[in-house]
């Protein structure tokens, strides 16, 4: 059988040196409506660090992880109707749903208790081939490289969907709290939709990122807003933003939580936070509506992502540097 090379985390715990190990593996066979991609580029995900690092439950080891991969059709099974060989594909989080659950029949796909998730059911993109379902791979738009790319098929996708939870309006106040791989997608659909940007991180290069992006100001996580904000963003898995976040919002305002995992919120006052219909509203996964939404924005505004790039022998380097905020913009695992 002809074999590939994969980043394999076979036991989880701090990332850094060995966590993850290059191996020789069998390469996978698509069956049913599956294709096998020869992968060119992955991105590094905050997720894929709280997989490698043991903070989500983990269905099995040992395990592939990555989930914004870009490639091309290597090989189709017997059922595919949507790409032919050669073509070039993303692929995201969301990687198969039942389709026959009251949350799929109602287009909340994304709360699919059946739900498969790019790895982390399925193996990932940490490799030189993967396989993916084809009803959940996208063609890539021209004009985007490998590279560039796949930023837009997490970061990008789950920045989105927590925009639109927000529901802040053409000429409204968005918060982002935290500016890492995520957010700055994110700044450039909410800036093509009429909005003025606020940006709280600690990093000051993050700060420098966001204004060189059209924020309309930027400053540190918990330094006072200039403005009461009509909706809010907290990328950062830090729980003491949530109240943050509230105290900065305008009644009716919307808070929404874009990360996958967070850490313990504080007790906080009901009368001065969360009164005059303020909410907290978490983002689980994302729809294929929303990918497909983002991908437009993508050619329309045009998105542009700021890359940096590992040969993915350094994927726990790329780890480190996410985990140790490192990294401008977006990580990206390159195979050749």
């Amino acid at each position: 059988m002809t074999t590939m090379k994969a980043m394999v985390l076979r036991e989880t715990g701090p990332a850094g040196p060995g966590r993850l190990a290059m191996e020789e593996l069998d390469r996978p066979v698509p069956g049913g409506h599956e294709i096998l991609i020869e992968v060119h580029a992955c991105g590094v995900c905050r997720t894929d660090l709280h997989t490698v690092e043991g903070d989500l439950t983990l269905p099995h080891l040992p395990l592939i992880v990555g989930h914004q991969i870009v490639g091309h059709v290597l090989e189709i099974g017997p059922h595919v109707e949507r790409f032919s060989l050669g073509d070039r594909v993303g692929v995201p989080w969301l990687g198969w749903t039942c389709g026959e659950c009251d949350f799929c029949r109602s287009g909340f796909e994304n709360l699919c208790a059946k739900a498969e998730f790019t790895g982390l059911h399925r193996n990932g993109g940490y490799a030189t081939h993967t396989k993916a379902h084809e009803s959940f791979s996208y063609p890539i738009p021209e004009g985007f490289g490998d590279v560039e790319a796949a930023p837009l098929l997490c970061g990008g996708i789950i920045g989105y969907r927590a925009l639109r939870l927000t529901e802040v309006s053409v000429g409204g106040k968005l918060g982002m709290y935290g500016f890492g791989g995520s957010a700055h997608v994110t700044i450039q659909v909410a800036r093509h939709l009429g909005m003025d940007v606020y940006v709280f991180t600690r990093s000051q290069k993050h700060q420098e990122l966001a204004l060189k992006l059209g924020a309309r100001w930027a400053g540190g996580a918990y330094d006072a807003s200039p403005v009461a904000l009509d909706g809010s963003i907290v990328f950062a898995p830090a729980g003491p933003l949530v109240p943050k976040a509230l105290g900065d919002l305008r009644p009716g305002g919307i808070v929404s939580l874009a990360g996958i995992t967070m850490t313990p919120i504080p007790e906080f006052d009901y009368d001065s936070l969360l009164y005059h219909e303020r909410q907290v509203r978490s983002v689980a996964n994302f729809t294929r509506r929303d990918a497909v939404e983002l991908l437009r924005y993508a050619v329309t505004i045009p998105i542009r992502t700021e890359v940096t790039t590992y040969p993915l022998a350094q994927a726990n380097d790329a780890l480190v540097a996410l985990k140790e905020s490192r990294i401008q913009g977006m990580a990206v695992l390159i195979m050749k």
